[in-house]
């Protein structure tokens, strides 16, 4: 029996033009062309429902703010009439009366989804154009993006963004900023390939300079400073859970408030700490700021290097200190009941959000 996955997979690109076309003729005006393909590639894409949690609610924030910021929600029926419609002729073949029931309770279900996320997205921009400036790979399985955005994306340090890639639209994918906001907008963004992570993947052997992206709307994943207080920082990294506490580092560097900070950076041998150069430019210009190695797996570290970023961290802890915590799942699970344990307020306990539920704007 042919399935909904089946389906959607057998539309191309191409439907996009199709769907705006018959958004146009139900309702002129309700949708620039220009942005038909993240819409349409989006709300395909929820209605099918195979993204992973965190994936998911990538899609509904995109979705919550491009129906705010459209004026969609008095629309939702006539936007799922012409999504239905194209479906069903770019799958002709597959497309039956039992299918298209299927197809309208998942339409209403990823509708009803949207309309929550609608009320919390906040206003602006659905998504930013930005254009590839550079691509470094410090190792095999991760990438620096350096990506200029056509207009200017605004987010706070610590946040997260979904990103997207026009080799796979419609795919939403977390990735929190390495750097502070410039004044020139340029943001870096660094990514690990994991397995089955089809656009991590793209993004570290695929895409080259000069190639198109879309960051989403920023959303908080929990690791912002407090701009009311100036307490000192205990910042543990583990891979690319680097990039969102780097560029917390530049927001204290950008307006120093005499509070110190040490990070420990975490990785599994030398030739894994992928930011070195960067790291060591950091240590040299603020005498406020000491960063740490730690290497789970490297005999040739030096003994108060040696060990999970951690374990390393709390031996630099003293009472005070808000900790933030960024990395891998097996590095933070458990984090805040350790941290708790040694007496750790919860409310200085900062740890990264996985997205995998919920998002706030």
């Amino acid at each position: 029996m042919p399935t909904l996955t089946a389906a959607w997979a057998s539309v191309d690109d191409r439907a996009a033009g199709d769907f705006w076309c018959a958004l146009e003729d139900r309702r002129p005006g309700l949708l620039p062309r220009r942005d038909a393909l993240l819409f349409f590639t989006a709300l395909g894409r929820l209605m099918v429902g195979d993204d992973d949690p965190a994936g998911r609610a990538a899609l509904l924030m995109v979705l919550g703010r491009a129906y705010r910021h459209f004026d969609l929600l008095p629309h939702a029926t006539t936007i799922g009439d012409a999504l239905l419609a194209t479906i069903a002729r770019r799958a002709h073949p597959l497309w039956t009366p039992q299918l298209a029931t299927t197809s309208e309770r998942a339409l209403r279900r990823a509708t009803d989804a949207v309309r929550r996320a609608a009320s919390q997205a906040g206003d602006g921009r659905a998504w930013w154009h930005v254009q590839v400036i550079g691509h470094d790979r410090p190792s095999p399985d991760i990438a620096i993006l350096t990506v200029r955005p056509w207009r200017r994306l605004p987010f706070q340090p610590g946040q997260a963004v979904p990103v997207c890639t026009p080799r796979r639209p419609g795919h939403w994918r977390w990735l929190s900023p390495a750097n502070a906001p410039r004044a020139d907008g340029i943001v870096e963004l660094h990514v690990r390939a994991v397995p089955g992570g089809t656009v991590s993947h793209d993004l570290v052997h695929r895409v080259r300079p000069g190639e198109q992206l879309w960051l989403g709307p920023p959303g908080d994943a929990g690791l912002r400073l407090d701009r009311e207080r100036a307490d000192d920082l205990l910042l543990v990294a583990g891979g690319t859970g680097l990039a969102p506490l780097r560029a917390l580092v530049e927001q204290v560097a950008a307006a120093p408030d005499g509070r110190r900070v040490t990070l420990v950076v975490g990785a599994r041998t030398f030739t894994d700490l992928y930011d070195a150069i960067a790291l060591d430019k950091l240590q040299c210009a603020h005498d406020w700021l000491t960063i740490m190695p730690a290497f789970s797996d490297d005999p040739c570290a030096e003994p108060a290097e040696q060990g999970d970023a951690l374990t390393i961290a709390l031996r630099h802890h003293v009472p005070g200190q808000e900790i933030y915590l960024c990395g891998p799942p097996t590095m933070l699970a458990g984090a805040r009941s350790r941290l708790r344990a040694l007496g750790v307020p919860a409310a200085r306990i900062h740890v990264a959000d996985s997205f995998a539920w919920t998002f706030r704007h």
